[in-house]
């Protein structure tokens, strides 16, 4: 079974001081916590096992606010606390168990979809193995984790590049087969003192074992920035206005 992984962590120092008493992920987009906005990506691309990996003064205010799920339709939510900030190879680290030696879909806590992942998440469960990323084109390129392409062919994944050899920035959706956990446990800290989620993907890449999906629609990272987050606010209201009148011209 293909289980959901939704990292929740971290201390969101990039949107302070929004984030000095709370933790980003609880932070409001447009009408929603910014977190059922993962949640609900999982749940529509037909996930309905999913664990909920957060940390920090805040974290029971995760089970206060999503309870058993119901309200994303499951049955069950499970909960995992990272203890201390190690990269977001460390908090994957801690869904071991949880995956049950399966293949999992990990999305970040702070990442926005215009559409679903679905169909790329139907790819990868028909995958044998390997792992599985969605790239979209971004404006600034430098400011996330960055394909080198040559044509189809997924050569490497450059971490904020001063100079960017693609345009093609690596989204918040990573989807690994069960040999992943062993991965993470042969990776050294990087100079930030965290197990970088690139190592990761340029282990998959070197064994040739990393297929991609080009993202359709809009993609946002809230927590990112100031910026971002604002834009994150205005997309996903621009998003929720247009199902509304949709909705609106059905029952007309």
């Amino acid at each position: 079974m293909l289980r959901g992984v939704v990292l929740a962590g971290g201390k969101g120092s990039r949107l302070y001081p929004l984030t000095k008493i709370t933790n980003k992920h609880l932070l409001p987009i447009y009408n929603q916590p910014m977190i059922y906005y993962p949640l609900f990506t999982l749940v529509e691309a037909g996930i309905k096992e999913i664990m909920v990996v957060t940390g920090g003064n805040n974290a029971g205010d995760f089970l206060r606010l999503l309870g058993n799920g119901r309200e994303f339709g499951l049955n069950h939510l499970n909960y995992a606390y990272q203890e201390e900030e190690g990269g977001i190879a460390h908090a994957l680290a801690l869904a071991e168990h949880f995956s049950g030696g399966g293949k999992i879909v990990v999305i970040l806590g702070d990442n926005l979809f215009e559409r679903g992942i679905g169909s790329s998440v139907e790819r990868f469960r028909r995958q044998r193995k390997g792992a599985r990323i969605l790239l979209k084109r971004v404006k600034r390129p430098q400011d996330y984790g960055v394909a080198v392409l040559a044509g189809r062919k997924l050569l490497g994944v450059e971490e904020k590049p001063s100079q960017p050899k693609s345009r093609y920035a690596v989204t918040g959706v990573y989807m690994y087969d069960a040999q992943v956990f062993e991965v993470i446990r042969q990776l050294k800290p990087s100079f930030r003192g965290e197990l970088e989620i690139t190592d990761v993907n340029n282990y998959y890449i070197r064994r040739g074992e990393m297929k991609f999906d080009i993202l359709k629609g809009w993609w946002a990272d809230a927590g990112a920035s100031i910026d971002s987050y604002l834009e994150a606010n205005l997309l996903a209201a621009r998003k929720a206005r247009k199902e509304e009148r949709s909705s609106d011209e059905f029952k007309g």
